[in-house]
């Protein structure tokens, strides 16, 4: 879906900030971006940056990427939509900026695993695009992906929530978490899920990104 193109003055971005962002021209080339921010490891403490904030820093964890990307497919022509991915108890959620292509799902998603990315596409609802990321989705040897959430258009909320706040953007962030989200998985299928193998868990080490804190431990961010 396609609608009309705000300028990023618009957007209440800045002359720099809108000539990163318009420079990003497919869902492919954000990606590719994001993926570049380094990781947020939040060293000082519990962060959600705006799109500003996030440029300004050049890092971002999962949420604060996703609203950059997010962003950037708005200048695009795209709305800005993202989905919630919610884990169990034992694991941390996720969040990604969806879009659609030829009446197909994708996904631009920051992760410093090489799991949780990019979906091309070629998904034909949000829950088949929500699926994809079961396997995957995983703590230690367990695959934890409970549910998802419906795509949340960001034009809900005024830019200077999500776009500009020189604050952390709990608020959007509460929000996102209290839209109906649905099951991908019965709680009879949840205790029958095949564990993860060594050689998965081996592959689980590979992080792009090292925090000084915890060398050689995997986050998801």
């Amino acid at each position: 879906m396609r609608l009309k193109r705000p300028t990023p003055a618009d957007l209440g971005l800045s002359p720099d900030e809108g000539r990163v962002l318009r420079a990003l021209r497919t869902p492919e080339r954000v990606q590719e971006f994001i993926i570049g921010l380094r990781a947020n490891f939040e060293y000082e403490g519990d962060t959600l940056r705006s799109v500003r904030g996030a440029l300004r820093h050049r890092q971002a964890h999962c949420i604060e990427a996703a609203f950059v990307a997010a962003c950037a497919l708005w200048l695009q022509g795209h709305p800005p939509l993202l989905m919630d991915l919610t884990a169990d108890r034992t694991d941390s959620d996720h969040v990604i900026a969806v879009f659609r292509r030829d009446g197909c799902w994708g996904a631009i998603s920051k992760s410093n695993h090489v799991w949780v990315r990019w979906r091309d596409p070629i998904y034909r609802s949000p829950r088949e695009l929500a699926i994809s990321y079961f396997h995957e989705y995983t703590l230690q040897t367990r695959k934890t992906l409970r549910t998802y959430s419906r795509p949340i258009d960001l034009r809900r909320f005024p830019t200077a929530m999500w776009v500009t706040n020189e604050e952390d953007c709990w608020e959007v962030g509460a929000a996102l978490c209290d839209v109906p989200h649905y099951p991908l998985v019965t709680p009879a299928q949840a205790r029958r899920l095949f564990p993860r193998d060594a050689m998965e868990l081996r592959a689980d080490k590979m992080v792009q990104y090292r925090s000084r804190r915890d060398a050689g431990r995997a986050k998801r961010y």
